[in-house]
């Protein structure tokens, strides 16, 4: 008789604290790190649409931040970007662009030629890796 009493109190206390970390945990996030090291335009207008189609199925519950390295940093370039306003919008709904600074020495590109949308890291290719050792998911925008 004992051991059924404490088996549904044990059953009890493991259901209560399930619910209390769903609970406390709110809605799942989706974590996305995309690179971008490309300069083709046809590139940015796909990476563009993903970015429309993952927040049209996700809304709120996905968390996207696009690093841009290497030939990529044009998207973010003042002058060389044709996705400003895209960019602009995406920006207002909560994605992240990220502009490696490593490429901006080795390219002498100023912080100031960067669009005002975009944030900053010292290596985009560490911003990529440390997303991922943190549990984001990896897409690499292009073809």
């Amino acid at each position: 008789m004992y051991k059924n009493f404490f088996i549904i109190i044990a059953i009890i206390l493991f259901s209560t604290q399930i619910q209390a970390q769903t609970n406390s945990a709110g809605p799942s996030k989706h974590r996305i790190i995309m690179q971008l090291s490309s300069n083709d335009t046809l590139v940015w207008k796909g990476l563009m649409n993903n970015l429309k189609h993952l927040k049209a199925g996700w809304s709120d519950s996905v968390i996207i931040e696009v690093v841009a390295h290497g030939p990529g940093l044009d998207l973010l370039t003042k002058g060389k970007t044709t996705q400003q306003e895209k960019i602009t919008h995406f920006k207002n709904m909560g994605i992240e662009f990220i502009a490696c600074e490593n490429t901006m020495a080795e390219r002498k590109i100023p912080k100031e030629s960067i669009i005002s949308e975009a944030g900053f890291v010292k290596m985009g290719i560490g911003e990529i890796v440390r997303k991922q050792e943190q549990g984001w998911s990896y897409i690499k925008a292009g073809f």
